[in-house]
């Protein structure tokens, strides 16, 4: 049998697989690279946008919070309007009531009694006069019990003058 050296060939070959062997490791390491290097830029994709979306909900929040201030506000004021109209509401109201007194007070005055003045202090009503006589007091005092307007009269006062008894 020849003699066959097949030692070039076998250090041929392993060469060859040596650079193929290198250039799969440098290959895996450069595709690993880029695989790394595309999942940070993923990661820091997804960051950006996370933090895109807070800053869009922290906007919003700061506007809601300016709204609800508003809002606090608004109701404010309303209750104030609300409190002023009652308060118109209630002296509208209140506007018949003092012309029924005055017409009233005309109704139970009898002959020799003068008012000099009239006050009114929430529902009490306050008069001062004088009258020629004491029957003319009495007589007063019996027609505001019987009006429906004045019906819990009360006599505070009565003290006499020269010439006349005055009415409190």
């Amino acid at each position: 049998m020849a003699r066959i050296n097949l030692r070039p060939w076998r250090e041929e070959r392993n060469q060859a697989l040596q650079k193929r062997f290198i250039s799969n490791v440098v290959g895996s390491a450069i595709f690993a690279g880029l695989a790394i290097f595309a999942t940070g830029m993923y990661i820091d994709m997804q960051t950006d946008k996370q933090k895109a979306r807070n800053e869009f909900l922290r906007v919003e929040n700061a506007n809601l919070d300016r709204q609800l201030v508003e809002i606090q506000e608004l109701s404010r004021r309303r209750e104030q309007l609300l409190e002023r109209l009652n308060a118109i509401e209630d002296l509208q109201g209140s506007r018949p009531l003092i012309v029924r007194n005055f017409d009233e007070l005309v109704r139970v005055l009898p002959d020799g009694v003068h008012y000099t003045s009239i006050s009114r202090s929430g529902n009490q009503v306050s008069i001062n006069g004088f009258a020629e006589q004491n029957r003319d007091v009495s007589a007063l005092m019996r027609n505001m019990e019987s009006s429906i307007w004045f019906a819990e009269a009360n006599l505070a006062r009565v003290s006499s003058t020269d010439a006349c008894a005055s009415l409190y």
